[in-house]
């Protein structure tokens, strides 16, 4: 070989090992890129006591069914607008919503006797794709995680009764 061949040859393997390095990065990168709003189907969100979700939204169908202050079932049809939907969608990528694990449950449940702790259910559904967390409450792992899952369920929470308000006017 040359001394103008080896240096083509060296040239040549460093420059495709780079390309092959790089589509295999960002292939990885797109197919984990953020959910993207014109995609958005709906939200599901649930909660209640330990294993019970008794509470839960829809946007889809617009089923609302709680428990108010008076421990009694409440069924209502609520829509959320187009606004309220992407001020959600938004929030979630905000706070990195699709890196949460799937199931974020307290394992070590001794200390809760009798009162169970809340539990979450938050689904957004995609057209191609959907991301669902399960999430307790007394949840003891990272505390930025729990944190960005308490301020998510106060978003929702608040976007749900700011939208009943609106019905109710």
């Amino acid at each position: 070989m040359t001394d103008k061949s080896k240096k083509i040859f060296l040239l040549g393997t460093i420059i495709g090992s780079f390309v092959i390095y790089s589509v295999i990065y960002y292939v990885g990168v797109f197919n984990k890129a953020p959910y993207k709003f014109t995609e958005f189907k709906s939200i599901v969100f649930k909660y209640g006591p330990g294993d019970s979700l008794i509470n839960t939204y829809n946007s889809a169908t617009g089923e609302y069914d709680y428990i108010n202050k008076k421990d009694s079932l409440v069924k209502t049809h609520l829509n959320l607008t187009t606004n309220d939907l992407l001020y959600l969608h938004r929030k979630a990528a905000d706070l990195g919503f699709w890196d949460f694990p799937e199931k974020e449950l307290n394992t070590d449940t001794t200390h809760y006797s009798k009162v169970k702790p809340p539990r979450y259910y938050i689904e957004f559904n995609y057209k191609r794709k959907s991301k669902k967390v399960l999430f307790d409450e007394s949840f003891n792992g990272d505390i930025r995680l729990r944190d960005a899952n308490a301020q998510l369920i106060k978003e929702i929470t608040h976007v749900l009764a700011d939208a009943e308000d609106r019905q109710r006017k």
